[in-house]
């Protein structure tokens, strides 16, 4: 129980950077509904790079309603009394915060897309450290 509650926190965690990815995978029709279909843009070389300065502003803005979710439900998982009631926990958590990045105008390939940019561009790290 120990391991899963330290997994599920990681990936909760995690979801800041990437959010949905089951939801990606409900939305598109050419989807397995599998992630192992999830390519990472940085792998293959694709990521964009060329955000606008209103898409990253979208993106700081739901980065702090995502970070107060992460920390709420981090707590609730890490107290869950069973490994069903942490999944749901981390569902519920996930589709919230598709929630508040959708409400700020931000589509999520393009959040994902930033969250990985933010992460290996320093150019875009830059460009959003500079708006924040």
């Amino acid at each position: 129980m120990n391991k899963l509650l330290i997994s599920i926190t990681a990936s909760l965690a995690l979801l800041a950077t990437g959010p949905s990815l089951a939801q990606e995978s409900q939305q598109s029709p050419a989807s397995t509904g599998s992630s192992e279909g999830y390519s990472n843009p940085a792998a293959s070389g694709t990521q964009r790079t060329n955000f606008t300065d209103a898409e990253l502003k979208q993106f700081i803005d739901a980065q702090s309603g995502i970070k107060q979710v992460r920390e709420e439900y981090i707590e609730k998982i890490e107290s869950a009394d069973s490994q069903q009631k942490a999944q749901e926990l981390q569902m519920e958590a996930n589709d919230e915060m598709v929630e508040i990045i959708e409400s700020e105008g931000i589509d999520i390939p393009t959040y994902n897309s930033i969250a990985t940019a933010y992460s290996s561009e320093p150019q875009v790290r830059n460009r959003i450290d500079a708006l924040m």
